[in-house]
């Protein structure tokens, strides 16, 4: 997968992408970053890429002609595949575990990271596929929730986890949290992990697993169990 950045902090999101899982998954050839400075398409000698709002008002407001410039010269430099482009916006649909696994169909991602007041509304409506965000609340930039979205998903493509099974029992990859995890020493301060854990049986392992997560859903996330419960009566649901 390719994965373009438009932002004008890329050494701030650069070093998360150079980290822990992100930066093995470049190593090992699943994900190419390519993070853009928005000031490098800037017109004006003081690589202007904001201006004040038409009509009045607080705060500044992203230049479509910067944007447009170095959409053009990314589709220049690499024709294929098509971009998928993505605003980071706090009026996007809010990012769920479904949509980071549809993100993974992409052969290519482009991720504009909004500022200040946000984006000149006519380079949304030319360029943007699609806005996306993290949560109801507000950022100073969008260079954040690109590395959420982009952590989500890349954790996600064939071979970057060392275990092909891992993504698939976290939690809401089934519609329910993911169950408690304990480690060695199996008795450890006073507390002892689950006899069934050490047991050796594997199939009351995964029982003791699958009625932990239901457990847990139900008492910290009644919504998921609600419509868990639902997929499991109408026969859409699965029992993992």
């Amino acid at each position: 997968m390719i994965i373009e950045i438009l932002t004008l902090f890329p050494e701030g999101i650069g070093a998360i992408l150079n980290e822990s899982m992100l930066k093995r998954a470049v190593a090992a050839g699943s994900v190419e970053f390519d993070l853009i400075q928005l000031r490098d398409y800037a017109t004006d000698k003081h690589s202007t890429t904001d201006d004040r709002p038409l009509g009045g008002g607080p705060g500044m407001v992203l230049k479509a002609e910067p944007i447009a410039k170095a959409l053009a010269d990314l589709r220049e430099k690499r024709p294929e595949p098509k971009p998928h482009v993505i605003l980071t916006s706090p009026q996007g649909r809010v990012l769920t575990q479904d949509i980071a696994e549809e993100l993974t169909q992409r052969e290519r991602l482009t991720f504009l990271c909004g500022h200040y007041k946000g984006v000149d509304q006519r380079a949304i409506d030319r360029f943007v596929d699609e806005e996306l965000s993290i949560g109801d609340y507000i950022l100073t930039g969008g260079e954040l929730p690109a590395a959420v979205i982009v952590d989500s998903v890349v954790r996600l493509l064939p071979g970057v986890l060392g275990d092909p099974d891992s993504a698939a029992g976290d939690s809401f990859s089934s519609g329910l949290l993911d169950h408690p995890h304990y480690t060695q020493p199996a008795e450890w301060d006073g507390e002892t992990a689950p006899d069934v854990l050490t047991s050796g049986h594997h199939a009351n392992v995964a029982k003791w697993r699958l009625e932990q997560r239901i457990v847990r859903t139900k008492r910290l996330r009644p919504d998921l169990y609600q419509r868990w419960l639902d997929r499991q009566q109408d026969g859409s649901g699965e029992n993992k």
